[in-house]
């Protein structure tokens, strides 16, 4: 299994790269983001829960989240590899993670982290705000605060994974098109690694 993290604040373009990558490698996407947005839509008693914790501009406690990428997990037993996209979020979540896939007999393989600057960020947001109906798009001191969230809660797992060598920030400004090739040079490289050529 060939089992990527894409990493990047909020605006940094992360769903769009995704779809590419998921895409070009058939992976599989696996985004808490999306699974936490289809459980508030059905209004399941996780989604309630979840949802009480966004609308705060917190986040969501790890046993939820943890929980439900490894039923996702279930469902795609026979996939090539998964792209986590901002997940996870926490040393604790990547610990988790890192046993989850233990068990599974996998590991990560790299993770790759868009970085954007935060005024770039904002602009971006805004913009979306306009169209996406995210709520949490509309007010910049909401996006600002998520920005700092992010940055004091991944920095760590940066580190973690920076430790393990698999780390790898890629300039996340630019064409979708110049950011999408840097993230598939640093792919190729990795999976010409992994099958030893």
């Amino acid at each position: 299994m060939f089992n990527l993290i894409l990493f990047g604040p909020p605006g940094s373009g992360k769903g769009t790269q995704s779809e590419r990558l998921v895409e070009k490698y058939g992976v599989v996407h696996l985004s808490t983001g999306n699974l936490l947005r289809a459980e508030i839509a059905q209004k399941t008693p996780l989604g309630l829960e979840a949802k009480s914790f966004i609308d705060k501009g917190q986040l969501v406690p790890d046993e939820v989240v943890i929980g439900m990428v490894d039923s996702y997990f279930d469902l795609h037993k026979d996939a090539r590899g998964f792209l986590f996209d901002g997940f996870p979020r926490t040393v604790a979540q990547a610990k988790a993670l890192d046993r989850l896939l233990e068990l599974k007999k996998t590991a990560i393989s790299s993770v790759l982290a868009l970085e954007v600057n935060e005024e770039e960020l904002v602009k971006r947001l805004l913009n979306r705000g306009k169209t996406s109906g995210r709520s949490d798009d509309t007010d910049e001191s909401v996006i600002r605060k998520r920005f700092s969230v992010y940055t004091e809660e991944t920095s760590p797992v940066a580190e973690h994974y920076r430790k393990a060598r698999k780390f790898h920030p890629i300039a996340g400004e630019g064409s979708v098109d110049a950011i999408f090739d840097r993230l598939c040079d640093t792919i190729e490289k990795q999976l010409k690694k992994e099958s030893g050529h």
